[in-house]
């Protein structure tokens, strides 16, 4: 029997409301940063610096916070990371100076470092895997709400309220996300999938933290996204890429350690999957490819164009419509056709809209550049939607929150690999005056990933290893009528 509509109406209802926040916090704070550094009389290197601390911090912890919500649940760690994220909000909203600033942005990375994986797994935990497409396609579209609504509503808050408000802004939702992880382990949720992370943990393998590589993956995934964060902005390239060396060092010591451990935090078994490994390599080239076609292509609306930034924030309005359409339009497709019936053309649209973004020049209109970034937004809405889905499914209800973990970091290293890449082509040049180069640049990266594309099963293909183990709980459970994992 399927768990009651109420408890997947809930966990949904945490998952979507845990992701819109991180999403506005994010996207509001990029256009408050101007009256921050203002008010608390900052350097702009230590203004960059409460973004860079909170990015640095989340990357290294995503993937062992999701092995933290495999081992004593999805729904608790959620609840923990929102209470620590509107804890910290708070905190930067009656700070008396940046340093605290700083500081309370670690703090909150650590809190989205724990909530982040959580809103994955917990519907991994709640959905058989081959029923996620339709909840992952709703958090995708919402993602793109955010994004949309985020800018306007940090510039209207910063604007009349002033920048404090912004970090206010969540304080409800996280409360109602709270409220909503905390009613769902109430419920009665029976033996089976759904049930995970409400059980002790049993002991044996599978119970142990890995804590060697967790150090490992932290400090090589700190490293990696520090260096290409600072790569654009440094006047001494030798110090980043001194940093991409020792991440790369870290990383092969990380290797060795796993393949030796007992029970590694990166099981081999789940990044040798065919099942997980190409949707992330998807998912880190089109959120590169992406980032890095936006990041000079603000540059071109507001130094070249003259737009204000809320003119310019309008003009990208199409790409969050379009991703919101694509998302739940992408979960009907690949039902129908299979992945990379979907994957494939998103991949293209990507390519597409960034060989068009190249082309802008001074004379384009407002219907050309909404057309280049509604091409980009559908084609990152499909591909985001169906690559979660096919990393989530693919691993067992036991592996979700490492799975998710994956996926959040490669949304996270993605952007900042995107935007050295676009600097690095601009070269000396201005971003804005820079658009075609660096924009050709991310289309060629779309484009390789689109010929990664070509090689996803199609429709017919092998259950997941996440389909097998939901099948298996459910035979195992048959017994119990009552169990999530029969269908």
């Amino acid at each position: 029997m399927n768990p009651p509509r109420h408890h997947r109406g809930l966990v949904l209802a945490a998952s979507i409301t845990g992701t819109v926040l991180v999403a506005v916090d994010g996207t509001a704070l990029t256009v408050a940063r101007p009256a921050l550094q203002h008010d608390l009389h900052a350097s702009v290197a230590a203004v960059q610096w409460a973004s860079t601390s909170y990015l640095v911090t989340v990357a290294a912890l995503l993937v062992f916070a999701g092995r933290l919500g495999d081992r004593y649940g999805h729904r608790r760690v959620f609840a923990l990371g929102v209470t620590g994220f509107a804890a910290a909000s708070l905190g930067i909203a009656v700070a008396p100076g940046i340093g605290w600033v700083v500081a309370l942005r670690v703090l909150q990375g650590a809190a989205g470092a724990l909530l982040q994986p959580a809103t994955l797994g917990m519907l991994r935990a709640a959905w058989p895997a081959d029923r996620l497409a339709g909840p992952i396609a709703i958090r995708t579209a919402a993602i793109g709400l955010a994004a949309a609504a985020g800018p306007l509503v940090g510039g209207a808050l910063t604007a009349h309220l002033g920048w404090r408000s912004v970090f206010l802004l969540g304080l409800l939702p996280a409360a109602a996300a709270l409220v909503v992880a905390l009613a769902v382990p109430a419920l009665a949720v029976p033996a089976g999938v759904g049930s995970r992370d409400t059980r002790p943990p049993a002991a044996g393998p599978g119970s142990r933290l890995d804590l060697p590589g967790a150090a490992l993956l932290a400090l090589a995934l700190a490293l990696l996204v520090q260096s290409l964060v600072t790569l654009p902005d440094t006047g001494r390239p030798a110090v980043p890429l001194l940093g991409l060396t020792a991440a790369g060092v870290l990383a092969l010591v990380l290797v060795r350690h796993e393949r030796r451990a007992a029970d590694p935090l990166l099981p081999p078994a789940l990044l040798r999957s065919t099942a997980v490994a190409p949707p992330l390599v998807l998912l880190l080239a089109a959120s590169a490819a992406l980032q890095g076609t936006l990041f000079p292509a603000t540059y071109y609306l507001q130094d070249v164009l003259g737009l204000d930034p809320l003119r310019s924030a309008l003009r990208a309005v199409p790409l969050a419509v379009a991703m919101i359409l694509a998302a739940p339009g992408s979960a009907w497709l690949a039902k129908r056709h299979g992945e990379r019936a979907v994957v494939l053309p998103g991949m293209a649209l990507i390519t597409t809209g960034a060989l068009l973004v190249a082309g802008l020049d001074p004379g384009s209109g407002t219907l050309a550049i909404g057309g280049c970034f509604a091409l980009l937004g559908t084609g990152f809405g499909a591909v985001m939607a169906t690559a979660t889905t096919m990393v989530v499914r693919g691993a067992s209800a036991a592996r979700a929150g490492v799975a998710g973990g994956l996926q959040q970091t490669v949304l996270n290293i993605g952007p900042a690999l995107g935007i050295a890449l676009a600097t690095a082509a601009a070269g000396r040049t201005d971003p804005g005056t820079a658009l075609a180069p660096s924009a050709l640049t991310m289309a060629a990266v779309a484009g390789a990933a689109t010929l990664l594309a070509t090689r996803l099963p199609g429709r017919a293909g092998a259950p997941t290893a996440g389909e097998v183990a939901d099948r298996t709980a459910g035979q195992t459970s048959s017994a119990r009528p009552e169990s999530v994992g029969r269908r």
